[in-house]
């Protein structure tokens, strides 16, 4: 079973500020509640090839896994890849300028589930769907607040 999940959200703050914050990997355990650590496996800064390893925890399970960057063009696009069971995936964010303080961003997860991940398959795509919804909800809370102007 295929899992493709799309979300969105409107952030009000400019795309470069908003695309800058989630693109620094070290930003990730802020929005995403999933998220406890991330490591960098090749040196900084964030490119094409970039391996970065991240924990994070997930219909209770423990998950450790290693993304690589395969696509990033700064304050537009960024993709990242993982071979790595229980869940082999593509993450991207996308961010389109609504106006000049107005951003909207996509959230794009996609893959193909295997062992636990295939045991949990028809129950994944709405679990993805409401964690994405509040990790964007967090993230747009976060970047909207005094102290980040």
């Amino acid at each position: 079973m295929s899992v493709d999940v799309s979300t969105e959200i409107v952030i009000n703050k400019p795309r470069d500020l908003v695309a800058c914050f989630v693109s620094d990997p070290f930003n990730a355990p802020a929005w995403y509640v999933n998220i406890k650590s991330v490591k960098w496996k090749t040196s900084p800064p964030l490119a094409v090839g970039s391996r970065i390893e991240f924990v994070a925890h997930f219909l209770g399970k423990r998950l450790a896994y290693t993304y690589e960057i395969i696509d990033h063009v700064p304050g537009e696009r960024l993709v990242m890849s993982t071979d790595e069971r229980p869940f082999p995936m593509e993450t991207s964010y996308e961010w389109r300028s609504l106006s000049e303080n107005r951003t909207r961003m996509t959230l794009r997860n996609r893959g193909e589930p295997r062992g636990f991940g295939k045991m949990i398959g028809p129950l994944m795509p709405a679990a993805m769907r409401r964690a994405n919804q509040k990790d964007l909800e967090r993230l747009k809370t976060l970047l909207e607040s005094e102290n980040n102007t």
